[in-house]
């Protein structure tokens, strides 16, 4: 319905603005906003004299992509007529808070709900939950979330996606769990922030679980949900299983999940899959994007492909009309690096209209400790730790190529100039799921309750691997 003809037929019908009909004119705001009318929407709530607290809300929302959203609010706070600002109102502005660089006026929008005893409310609890995940507060989204008393489906999907984006997926899934077990009806956010929780850590039996649920509740089908399946049980490395619940969507499918199902494949370098899914893509008249383009080149990347992600390279620019991200030089680097080409894989690095960040040095340095390029390899490091002196990989790596040509006072140095940086090597651990419980290990790593069981049956396994004459080393060293 075009608002401007429902507009009009009020215009003739002499129906103006009263106290009585004020709710018809609040309705004719937000339609406007909806249809992308903002300039008509504020024209039409300038000329009303009587707006009330929704009136108010509904011209707040229209702008809430925009810091015109805070003028209007600060307008409601001025108006002769004085009107309290409701919850949804809050929870705008909120949103609006997260859109926009600055959140220093979120945290006066936080005194103001305190002092009009508002923290408790849902819309507002949950809009401040979102704020604080967006900011990384994390121990303030958590008091926000406390701080209500009665939490629906929006509460907890505020902080279970927030703590999902700021990686703490077990965080994540407990609130989930919480969730459930306070009889909160789950949704589509909530799901699919669960399985994304789920998908950060390769958690496999917690996606399976999670997705047994969604067919439970019926949400198997929605397309966010689908998606973050995909995402999941791509992440897991059980492509069969996101190609299927791919299929199931049929013609459900947008360019996010198209794209979702491309990156799952290009994650282990499987290009023959990934064209297959570009050319299906377009034959459904569908344009890829930008997203689309990275999937093939990191495809390429996995599988050691330099000419391929050249010329798709190219083509993206020169075909498509796509201008490539720091993402698809970084590929386009790392490919040029890992066909021994690093000069031409520096230049890239160097003339691309962004400046270089530490994932394309850090790509480039990783190419010249597997072809013993020590002279590039002591450059690249010195651009990375520029970027961050703290990253670890930086000396490692370099002392690993010094290495590898022999150059031992050189690996010496390297660690003499960490250890006075004071950077600690940064364990590497592994992890397995059982049952649903998370276990972490690292090298020597006696703290899990079972280690004594783990250690003896590894002293087993060594012992058995000695006799058929597989081990090089010996028993204690390999189960050191």
């Amino acid at each position: 319905m075009d608002p401007r003809c429902v507009h009009a037929e009020a215009i003739k019908t002499c129906n103006t603005p009263t106290p009585q009909n004020i709710s018809f004119f609040n309705n004719l705001i937000t339609l406007y906003s909806k249809s992308n009318l903002h300039s008509s929407a504020l024209q039409l709530f300038q000329s009303i004299s009587c707006p009330n607290t929704v009136t108010w809300a509904s011209i707040i929302s229209a702008f809430s992509h925009s810091s015109t959203a805070f003028r209007l609010f600060l307008s409601m706070l001025r108006h002769p007529i004085r009107l309290s600002p409701n919850s949804r109102t809050f929870a705008t502005l909120f949103k609006t808070c997260a859109l926009l660089p600055h959140y220093i006026f979120g945290f006066q929008l936080h005194a103001l709900v305190v002092k009009l005893s508002l923290q408790a409310n849902p819309f507002t609890g949950s809009g401040l939950v979102s704020l604080y995940c967006k900011t990384g507060d994390l121990d303030s989204a958590g008091k926000a979330f406390d701080d209500m008393f009665e939490r629906d489906g929006v509460c907890f999907s505020a902080m279970i996606n927030g703590l999902a984006r700021n990686k703490k997926p077990i965080d994540a899934l407990r609130y989930f769990v919480e969730m459930r077990r306070e009889g909160v009806l789950s949704n589509a956010y909530s799901v699919s922030g669960a399985l994304c929780a789920g998908s950060g850590v390769a958690m496999l039996e917690q996606c399976r679980i999670i997705h047994g649920h969604a067919v439970v509740t019926g949400l198997d089908l929605d397309l966010i949900v689908g998606t973050a399946l995909i995402d999941g049980y791509g992440k897991c490395g059980i492509l069969e299983d996101a190609r299927e619940v791919f299929n199931e969507l049929g013609m459900e499918l947008n360019l996010v999940a198209w794209n979702t199902m491309m990156a799952g494949y290009a994650q282990h370098g499987d290009k023959d899959c990934v064209l297959e899914l570009f050319e299906l893509l377009k034959s459904r008249g569908m344009k890829p994007d930008e997203y689309s383009f990275l999937a093939i080149l990191t495809a390429f990347y996995n599988a050691g492909m330099v000419v391929e992600t050249e010329r798709w390279f190219n083509k993206m620019e020169t075909e498509d009309g796509l201008k490539p991200w720091i993402e698809h030089y970084t590929c386009l680097a790392g490919s040029l690096g890992r066909a021994r080409r690093l000069e031409e894989a520096e230049k890239v690095a160097l003339t691309m209209p962004y400046e270089p960040d530490a994932a394309v040095w850090r790509v480039l340095l990783s190419s010249c400790m597997n072809h013993e390029k020590a002279n590039i390899a002591w450059r690249m490091s010195k651009r990375l730790l520029a970027i961050d002196p703290n990253d670890d990989s930086a000396y490692v790596i370099l002392a690993n190529v010094f290495a590898s040509t022999g150059r031992w006072g050189e690996v010496q140095e390297v660690w003499k100039i960490m250890k006075d940086s004071k950077v600690k090597k940064e364990v590497g651990r592994s992890w397995i799921e059982v049952q649903g419980a998370v276990h972490v290990f690292f090298s020597g790593d006696r703290r899990h309750a079972r280690s004594n069981e783990i250690y003896a049956k590894l002293t087993e396994l060594m012992e058995e691997i000695e006799k058929l004459g597989m081990c090089q080393f010996g028993t204690k060293c390999c189960t050191n």
